[in-house]
């Protein structure tokens, strides 16, 4: 199986460095992962922090996995237990083929805690702190008012299928944790869609993508299909967030 070759080359690269955890979260714990279409979504403990030194061992790593498999879609976020603690510190990550700073979000630490896979070493709780609700609850109204909702404005964004499928699975996700403070995967968020009053034949359209063998959109489809997400996006997070802050 491609993906765990994948996840076995990581496990031998990353070894050097000693790691105190390894985890995976998203779809791949959530019982979601599709191969070939869902991100490898994982978190590494270790125990040096975060010098320009360890930046270039783990950026040169990442190099050496490229012509594996499904490797494009492997993104990895780099912990000390040091500096574990700030859920709005950055830190180091792999993501896109390249080298960035980027927090261990609470939905993230929350994922981890509830249904956290564990490749190597000590479990989430070993080393996470637990998140409070209100924390969560805050992030995610957060998330909604400051990044997709100005997003929603940017209507060439829309055109592409992953803002698509990210803009209403993370708008279903976030209405759930807010209304009944639980987590669900994009497949939950598909069957939560229609009753917020998502459109459709969008919600239909994510399905067949990430589950099914879609055909090439038809002529106009994805110009339309971002005006349809659009129109319900901006109006639903304004909702959202009024209800919740």
């Amino acid at each position: 199986m491609p993906t765990q070759d994948l996840l076995d080359s990581f496990l031998a690269e990353l070894g050097p460095l000693g790691p105190l955890a390894v985890w995976a979260h998203g779809s791949l714990a959530g019982g979601d992962y599709q191969e070939g279409r869902s991100d490898l979504d994982l978190i590494a403990v270790l125990p040096e922090p975060a010098t320009p030194v360890l930046a270039w061992r783990v950026a040169t790593l990442h190099s050496r996995l490229r012509a594996e498999p499904l490797a494009a879609g492997l993104h990895c976020s780099y912990l000390t237990p040091g500096a574990s603690a700030d859920s709005r510190r950055p830190h180091l990550t792999w993501a896109h083929r390249r080298l960035t700073r980027r927090p261990v979000t609470p939905v993230t630490r929350r994922e981890l805690h509830a249904f956290g896979r564990v490749l190597h070493g000590l479990r989430p709780a070993d080393l996470l702190a637990p998140v409070p609700d209100r924390e969560l609850d805050d992030f995610v109204v957060r998330d909604q008012r400051e990044f997709w909702r100005p997003a929603v404005h940017r209507a060439r964004l829309w055109t592409r299928d992953a803002w698509v499928d990210v803009g209403l699975t993370t708008f279903a996700r976030a209405t759930v944790t807010l209304r009944d403070g639980r987590l669900i995967s994009k497949r939950e968020a598909l069957e939560v869609l229609p009753d917020l009053g998502a459109p459709l034949a969008v919600v239909e359209d994510i399905r067949e993508r990430r589950y099914g063998d879609p055909a090439p959109p038809a002529p106009g489809w994805t110009v339309r299909r971002g005006e349809l997400t659009r129109d319900y996006l901006g109006p639903a997070i304004d909702a959202l967030v009024a209800a919740y802050s």
